[in-house]
């Protein structure tokens, strides 16, 4: 009886359990055709993302800086770092070459014009120079005896002069006496006619000898004059030959400090060797190297300023040298005293000052600053932001003056834009994607 009450129970337990239950469906988003698609548009988006369009640049945004463009005063100068030079250096020359024998002074001394600095010697010139003196006293000698000559001439001129002038006065002493005594007819006409032509021959060998001698003056003035002019040229070769052996004494050329003025005793110098130099003392100007971008707008008369220098001290560009070397050109500054400017008590040579040299008065200008942005383009393009500052193109402009903190615009940019100052040398294409 139990028996078949189980068998009744479990078979009506069975049938309940075959009885077939119904699967609820899938959302479509569930859907796996639904999943690779939207897999797809990710991952496309993703590369996107990730992956630059072509022709531009992926660039972190942590890894740039940027910059607004503005209208303000733009200061039209040019900083550089100057070097304090003598105003003044003269070299100190050797003029006849020689062994250092003695030197009178030391390097860095205080010299005047014209002092010993070092003596030489060089026996060979020394005998040269002998050698000549003995020749040029051997002509100046004859030039002598021709002189005496000359004078003796003229002595033996006017003593025949003086002694025709006496013989024709005794002449007409006597032809006087004859005349008288022929007047009282004591003499003959012979005897009175041999003293007239006596005292005639007198008369005319007293003018040939007076009208020889003008002559004779004329030609004796010429060659005392030649005479002259060589013993003029003799004296000054010997006082030329008598130089050479100064020129073995090496001198100051100018008064100042000397410097650079290392040579020892015993060392051989040739003529025209360098010895030192002579730097004028308390007599500066300013040194400087400027870079070859500013040579067009550096001009000898522009003023400057220097820093820790104090007040009252100007400066004005006084020279520019326009040899560009390693991309630099130099120019030179003077103190100006005008306008109540002084020149710095305390100035060393070398000394290093930094100066601002005035190119231009400050104006209203459309300025960015400066940077490596710069040195990419040269100044004629930028990578300008859009307004979201997800991208930057870059554009072509046009710049102008510049100082070490702005650059002048003149075109290609407008007042509120933002550009890249960050160096984008490395970039190809015109965009940038800031991620």
């Amino acid at each position: 009886m139990m028996t078949e009450r189980f068998v009744h129970a479990t078979a009506s337990t069975g049938a309940t359990m075959d009885r077939r239950i119904a699967r609820a469906r899938t959302p479509w988003w569930r859907r796996r055709s639904v999943l690779l698609v939207l897999g797809s548009i990710v991952a496309a988006a993703v590369m996107w993302r990730l992956l630059p369009a072509g022709g531009s640049t992926n660039v972190a945004a942590a890894d740039i800086e940027t910059a607004t463009i503005a209208r303000a005063p733009f200061a039209d100068y040019l900083p550089v770092r100057a070097t304090v030079a003598p105003r003044v250096t003269t070299l100190v020359g050797v003029l006849s070459g020689g062994q250092v024998e003695k030197l009178l002074v030391q390097d860095g001394a205080m010299v005047t014009e014209g002092q010993p600095l070092a003596t030489l010697a060089n026996p060979t010139l020394k005998l040269d120079v002998l050698t000549r003196e003995a020749q040029i006293a051997s002509q100046l000698g004859s030039v002598a005896g021709e002189d005496l000559g000359i004078a003796r001439n003229r002595l033996d001129r006017a003593a025949q002069m003086a002694q025709a002038g006496y013989d024709l006065i005794k002449a007409r002493r006597e032809l006087g006496i004859r005349r008288h005594l022929h007047d009282r007819g004591i003499v003959s006409d012979a005897g009175v006619k041999s003293f007239a032509e006596e005292a005639a021959y007198q008369e005319r060998r007293l003018a040939q000898l007076q009208s020889g001698g003008a002559t004779e003056a004329r030609i004796t003035a010429i060659q005392g004059q030649r005479l002259e002019d060589t013993r003029g040229r003799l004296e000054s070769n010997l006082q030329a030959v008598r130089a050479s052996l100064d020129a073995l004494v090496i001198r100051a050329p100018s008064g100042g400090r000397l410097t650079n003025f290392a040579i020892q005793p015993g060392q051989t110098l040739k003529a025209g060797d360098p010895a030192g130099q002579v730097d004028s003392e308390g007599s500066w100007k300013l040194e400087a190297e400027v870079d070859e971008y500013f040579l067009g707008r550096v001009a000898a008369g522009q003023g400057a300023t220097a820093s820790g220098l104090g007040d009252g001290v100007h400066l004005t560009v006084s020279r520019v040298l326009p040899a560009v070397k390693d991309g630099r050109f130099r120019v030179e500054l003077a103190f100006d005293r005008g306008r109540g400017g002084h020149v710095p008590a305390r100035l060393n040579r070398g000394q290093t000052i930094d100066i601002r040299i005035t190119l231009g008065s400050t104006a209203p200008a459309l300025v960015a600053p400066v940077g490596g942005w710069l040195d990419a383009g040269g100044g004629s393009s930028a990578f300008v932001l859009d307004a979201q500052g997800g991208h930057a193109r870059r554009r072509a402009i046009k710049t102008g003056r510049r100082n070490p903190e702005q650059i002048e615009i003149l075109s290609g940019l407008r007042a509120g834009e933002r550009i890249l100052t960050s160096n984008t040398a490395s970039v190809k294409g015109d965009i940038l994607n800031i991620r």
